[in-house]
């Protein structure tokens, strides 16, 4: 009779999943370890993992020639999921595992040379994967159990060490489940500080703002150094509204697929500020294993470009799609797969390279040249899919003097954005649904205007020389406008404020 052995196992395949079967044969010849099938070099090392970890464990290892084959053979492997597996596929080729202790089970983790089972990233991947099959057992590192514990319907059972593993199967000691073993404490993604109570001043940048956070829409704040345009920027986390269960799963993967996070859960909406000399493939996606990028990291949350045009101009363009489509789909040699991107963007800029520009206590020394070339940097496809610009001014001296309001400014806000929140759902009868997410069918359907705010509109139109996305996009904000009111019709005094915050 045939010696063959097969255990289930799955590794993070983009923002999905890929079922990974193992299969072990023993045969007589000269004793070798050898795994076949699209494995890389990490994958090829688990020779010397497995053989370790199994010997260290206190199990015997077969002095036969053991070879492991990875299916489909035609996927490539990448990354150590799949150490656990393979030495349980050669406790079972030497019988010292029962092929139906393991039948009907999806096993994952890394073992460490002591037998030790270390966390994975991607493990939400793998547990929704292995639900799509129809797998309702699965066992993962201890470590990883909060975060595959946010998948439901089935049962998740952490994995301490091989031996432990082993008298679980045998029914020698009861599984490692949620309750029996804390993980690390959930951690959130943003500054705590500042709040709004904060910035002194500058009243429409904050009601611009308000804005914005309320109905998820693109805004660029310009301004000379110092005006507190960052200040606002950061401000900005701390009013963004709860996350959903399923916004927190989402964000989660992503960062337990991009291993910023193998054990925790993020709880809060991401804010993510990187810095101006990051690359193409840092702030989109890519790299050898095409790995998730800060567009798909601000995913459900904000990026935040501080000083947008001393970025380079083809990290910029390449923000152009999925501003508007809210994915980006990488791709690389033999290598595919689209991530979500539906983040919120903040930037700011100053209005020249000096900064000083129309500052009227500063004198601008920047040629007509130098301000030219310093405003081009941003093209008119991509401003033309910001939804809202506002201009901050210097605060004046005795403003900065006066006293700190005592937190109330910011918890009103805040109350505000999340009732204009609740609002957008109930309208469209969907989580994460926002006015700056419908598209221009959707708009003419669903968003309603009095016969004055249509003739200012059309008025504002033509005199303004506005785009078809520009057109669309005042009527989104001036929704978001009559959403903080609670009003039902979009009335001309919505299109006004919205109009005032069009690029001049």
């Amino acid at each position: 009779m045939k010696n063959i052995s097969k255990i289930h196992s799955a590794i993070p395949y983009g923002f999905e999943g890929k079922i990974v079967e193992v299969e072990g044969d023993m045969n007589r010849g000269l004793p070798a370890f050898n795994i076949v099938g699209m494995a890389n070099k990490t994958i090829s090392e688990a020779r010397e993992r497995v053989r370790s970890a199994t010997v260290n464990s206190g199990f015997s290892f077969p002095d036969k020639k053991v070879t492991i084959n990875l299916a489909p053979a035609d996927l490539l492997k990448d990354g150590s999921y799949l150490d656990l597996p393979i030495a349980l596929s050669v406790l079972v080729l030497s019988k010292q595992l029962l092929k139906t202790d393991t039948e009907g089970k999806l096993f994952v983790g890394e073992l460490s040379l002591n037998g030790e089972v270390r966390p994975v990233k991607g493990v939400i991947n793998i547990v929704e994967e292995a639900k799509k099959a129809g797998i309702k057992v699965i066992y993962v590192p201890v470590k990883n159990l909060g975060q595959a514990n946010l998948i439901s319907e089935v049962e998740i059972r952490g994995v301490e060490t091989l031996t432990g593993l082993y008298q679980e199967l045998k029914h020698q000691t009861a599984p490692i489940t949620l309750e029996l073993k804390n993980t690390r404490p959930s951690s959130s993604y943003g500054p705590v500080e500042p709040i709004l109570d904060h910035i002194r001043g500058q009243a429409q940048a904050k009601r611009a703002m308000e804005i914005a956070i309320a109905g998820h829409h693109n805004i660029l704040i310009s301004g000379p150094p110092g005006a507190g345009k960052t200040l606002l920027a950061k401000a900005a986390a701390n009013l963004l509204p709860d996350l959903t269960p399923e916004e927190k799963v989402d964000i989660t993967k992503l960062y337990s697929i991009a291993g910023i996070s193998r054990d925790e859960i993020v709880e809060t909406r991401p804010f993510r500020s990187p810095h101006h000399t990051a690359s193409a493939s840092s702030i989109i996606g890519g790299g050898t294993g095409a790995t998730p990028g800060e567009i798909s990291l601000a995913h459900k949350g904000v990026l935040f470009l501080d000083e947008i045009p001393e970025f380079q101009r083809p990290v910029l363009e390449a923000l152009r799609q999925p501003l508007e489509d809210h994915c980006v789909t990488v791709s690389r040699v033999n290598y595919k797969t689209t991530y979500p991107a539906d983040f919120m963007l903040i930037a700011t800029m100053n209005p020249c390279p000096c900064g000083y520009l129309g500052d009227p206590t500063h004198e601008c020394k920047c040629t007509e040249n130098q301000i030219q070339n310093y405003q081009k940097k941003l093209s008119g496809p991509l401003m033309d899919r910001i939804d809202m610009y506002v201009t901050v001014e210097k605060v004046e001296n005795q403003d900065l003097k006066k006293d700190l309001p005592d937190r109330g400014e910011h918890s009103v806000v805040k109350n505000t954005i999340t009732g204009a929140v609740k609002r957008q759902k109930q309208r469209y009868n969907r989580d994460g649904a926002y006015n700056s997410s419908l598209s221009s069918f959707e708009v003419s359907k669903l968003l309603k205007m009095t016969p004055g705010a249509e003739k200012l509109l059309a008025e504002a139109s033509d005199r303004l020389q506005l785009s078809a996305r520009a057109y669309f996009k005042t009527i989104k904000v001036a929704r978001t406008i009559a959403d903080l009111e609670g009003t039902m019709l979009i009335e001309d005094r919505h299109i006004a404020e919205a109009l005032t915050y069009r690029r001049r």
